[in-house]
């Protein structure tokens, strides 16, 4: 399972928390209202999703409190769906965008929500730097004006928007 397998070795490496310059976590989250599905919509190239389409996140509630995070993605050149299972706790206050989760025991990597639309329907993600960025939705598609108020903050954070792969949602 080479999603999960790559996924899994990046995290022992470079598991760490904190999040990239000029980047701050949303206030007021709400977790209960962040659990549930939710599509990658854009995102930079990574070797743990490298070839992956139809990307999606479930989160969920474990006992103890912590969040089950599963993540899938189909890879075309295999002809199989590709799953990665991990535990997300929060990082720093119950009410900031800011946990860590792991994939892999005790290596954690930052997991910081720095945009996220009222209503819970997108959300813009951030790792530990600037290589790691997510554009995620509760649907498989975004408005335009998402889209572009994704690349126009991500870039003045200084993420590397022309990298960005547009993930494949249709079937």
């Amino acid at each position: 399972m080479r999603f999960c397998g790559l996924f899994l070795l990046l995290s022992a490496l470079t598991g760490c928390l904190g999040m990239p310059q000029g980047v701050r976590p949303v206030q007021d989250f709400d977790l209960q209202r962040y659990l549930g599905k939710w599509y990658e919509i854009a995102r930079l190239d990574h070797a743990f999703e490298r070839g992956l389409n139809r990307v999606s996140a479930d989160y969920s509630m474990k006992a103890g409190g912590s969040v089950r995070v599963l993540n899938s993605g189909y890879a075309a050149a295999d002809g199989a769906w590709k799953e990665a299972e991990g535990t997300a706790r929060f990082a720093a206050a119950n009410d900031q965008g800011y946990l860590k989760v792991s994939f892999f025991g005790p290596f954690y990597a930052s997991y910081v929500v720095f945009e996220l639309d009222p209503d819970y329907r997108y959300a813009f993600v951030a790792g530990n730097s600037t290589d790691y960025l997510w554009l995620l939705a509760r649907t498989p598609a975004v408005p335009n004006e998402v889209l572009q108020r994704f690349l126009e903050r991500s870039g003045k954070l200084g993420f590397d928007t022309a990298g960005l792969i547009m993930v494949e949602q249709e079937q």
